[in-house]
C-alpha cells in the first residue's frame, strides 16, 4: 500500500465555492499514466495537477477525466499554492517542467502571478453548427488560436448563453466568449471545452493567453482586470509582456489528506 498527499484547491479564489478547482498531487516519481488518469477519474475534478520534485526542478502534468493536458493555468495555480502555502517552498519564485514549456509562477503576498506563453489569434469564419450549439446568431468577431473566441457586445450577452452542448462537437468546437467589462472589469469571458469534459470552466487560465494580447490590442492598455462570469466566477488580473501574458489570482484551500494505492 502506497500512501499520497492529496489537496483540494480553490483557483483564482479567496475562499471556498468560487474559483476554479483543481486537485493536486505531490508525487515521488511518476506512475504509469493510466494509473494517474485513474487517479483524476476518481477526483473528478476538471483537473487533477501531479508533480515530481527533483534535484534539476519542479515537472508538472495535467490530467482532465478523460485525458492529458497540455497546458492549465488554474492548476498550476493551485499547484503552486501548495508547494508555497502548505510544502513550505523558500523562495518567491518558483519553475515548472511542463508539456508547453518552463511556466514560471511568483508570489506577492496572497497573490500568485503565472506566466504563461502568449497565444495569438486569427480572425476566421466559426462553424454554423457551433453558434447553433451556443445560440448565438449575432456577434462582433470570430477568431481562433488555442480555441476559438467569439466576441460579444456586452456583458449581458455572455451571461445570456446556454449551450447545447451535446450538440457541440468534441475537439472541434472548444470554444471562449468574451465581451468588454463593465465597472472595475476591462473585459469577461466564459468557456466550455466538451472535448474534455468541461462543459463548462468555472475559471480559465489557458484561455485567457488569448484574451490578454487581444483585449490588450482593442483597449490600447497592457494591464487589465477580468472577471470569468461562470456559476462560481474568478478574477484574474492580467498583463501583456511582450509574447508573454501575467495571470495573477488568489487560492483557498478546500481539503487536503492522503490517497492510499496498492501496488
Amino acid at each position: 500500500m502506497q500512501e499520497y498527499e492529496y489537496y483540494l484547491v480553490d483557483a483564482f479564489s479567496d475562499g471556498a465555492f468560487g474559483g476554479n478547482p483543481a486537485a493536486v498531487c505531490p508525487l515521488p516519481a511518476w506512475l504509469a499514466d493510466e494509473t494517474l488518469l485513474k487517479m483524476a477519474q476518481e477526483h473528478n475534478q476538471s483537473e487533477t495537477a501531479f508533480f515530481v520534485r527533483h534535484k534539476g526542478g519542479i515537472e508538472l502534468r495535467w490530467f482532465t477525466t478523460t485525458t492529458e493536458v497540455n497546458l492549465c493555468g488554474h492548476a498550476t495555480l493551485a499547484t503552486a499554492w501548495v508547494l508555497f502555502s502548505e510544502m513550505g517552498y523558500p523562495d518567491d519564485r518558483l519553475h515548472f517542467d511542463t508539456a508547453s514549456g518552463r511556466l514560471t509562477v511568483t508570489r506577492d503576498g496572497d497573490w500568485l502571478t503565472l506566466d504563461f506563453p502568449a497565444c495569438a489569434t486569427d480572425e476566421q469564419i466559426p462553424p454554423a453548427q457551433m453558434l447553433a450549439a451556443l445560440g448565438i446568431s449575432q456577434y462582433v468577431e470570430a477568431r481562433k488560436g488555442r480555441a476559438w473566441v467569439i466576441v460579444l457586445e456586452d456583458r449581458r450577452q455572455v451571461e445570456a448563453v446556454r449551450p447545447d452542448i451535446s450538440a457541440m462537437i468534441p475537439g472541434e468546437h472548444k470554444v471562449c466568449i468574451t465581451a468588454p467589462g463593465d465597472g472595475n472589469y476591462d473585459f469577461v469571458s466564459r468557456f466550455f471545452s466538451p472535448g474534455v469534459a468541461l462543459w463548462e470552466d468555472p475559471v480559465t487560465g489557458s484561455a485567457h493567453t488569448m484574451l490578454i494580447p487581444y483585449w490588450s490590442e482593442k483597449l490600447g492598455k497592457t494591464t487589465l482586470f477580468a472577471r470569468q462570469i461562470s456559476h462560481r466566477g474568478g478574477d484574474v488580473r492580467c498583463e501583456l509582456a511582450g509574447d508573454r501574458v501575467l495571470m495573477s489570482g488568489k487560492g483557498s484551500l478546500y481539503m487536503k489528506g492522503q490517497l492510499f494505492l496498492r501496488e
